[in-house]
């Protein structure tokens, strides 16, 4: 069993200074194997955001995978945000562009969609969906393998169809080939869990579609402040959504949604 948590949308710059503290201690008592942070550190990807969300990052759990999000890109600096867009994040966040983790159950790896030309949108490449794929090639079957993105691969019902992922019927039709059983979003300040057999269609292929609200923004999109667990074994996973207890001052269980592993199939409800 494997314990992954995700916080996404952190949006230092935005950031409600009263939910830092709890947040770091709920993922401690976590004490989740790997933490993923799913993009969207800063507000508007400036020096001082970036070095708050670093200083934060720095006191929770390791291993981390981080991605950065159209908002880690800056906005108003038309030179920077052509020339040099990530050149903060990498500074002072990561400058790995597939950071990855892999033990004997589980294998994550993250991978940028935030794009110079699009203010709000994300996109993935043929070449970024390749070196994913090689990064799972020849991992024993029982590995869940895990993809983390931004942007999403799906949204819930009534979404804006203009927030999925750039390419990703594409990029969907060779993760089903790698078999990932999982993808890890955010970008939409909303939680949802569902799978990729309504959108993708795919025989014989179901992948669950994780998407986190965000963790400490004031942006909160008619939406509690949130992160998700997951809870993973062999056959069967669980995502939990912990939410901000506005009268309690903590962040707890708000409920979870059971998932189990059908081969021919994919994940299904349980």
């Amino acid at each position: 069993m494997r314990t992954v948590v995700q916080i996404s949308d952190l949006h230092f710059g935005r950031v409600d200074p009263e939910l830092l503290a709890p947040l770091r201690e709920a993922i401690e008592t976590l004490q989740p194997d790997v933490l993923v942070v799913s993009g969207d550190l800063t507000q508007r990807a400036r020096e001082s955001q970036f070095s708050d969300a670093a200083e934060y990052l720095q006191t929770l759990p390791v291993p981390q995978i981080v991605v950065p999000g159209n908002h880690d890109v800056p906005y108003y600096d038309v030179v920077r945000r052509f020339l040099s867009p990530l050149d903060r994040f990498h500074r002072y966040i990561t400058d790995d562009a597939f950071p990855t983790y892999i033990d004997d159950e589980i294998a994550v790896v993250g991978v940028n969609t935030a794009r110079s030309a699009t203010f709000k949108g994300g996109r993935i490449n043929v070449d970024q969906v390749r070196e994913i794929e090689q990064r799972f090639h020849g991992l024993a079957e029982h590995v869940t393998r895990i993809v983390v993105t931004h942007h999403p691969f799906d949204v819930p019902p009534g979404g804006d169809e203009s927030d999925v992922l750039g390419r990703a019927p594409m990029a969907m039709e060779e993760f089903a080939k790698a078999e990932v059983d999982v993808f890890l979003s955010g970008h939409l300040h909303h939680s949802n869990t569902g799978t990729t057999a309504h959108r993708y269609r795919i025989q014989g292929f179901a992948a669950l579609v994780v998407q986190a609200g965000t963790a400490t923004s004031t942006r909160e999109r008619d939406e509690t402040n949130a992160f998700n667990v997951l809870r993973i074994g062999d056959t069967d996973l669980t995502v939990e959504t912990w939410r901000w207890e506005v009268d309690g001052k903590r962040f707890a269980k708000e409920g979870q949604a059971a998932y189990s592993y059908v081969h021919g199939t994919g994940w299904q409800a349980a």
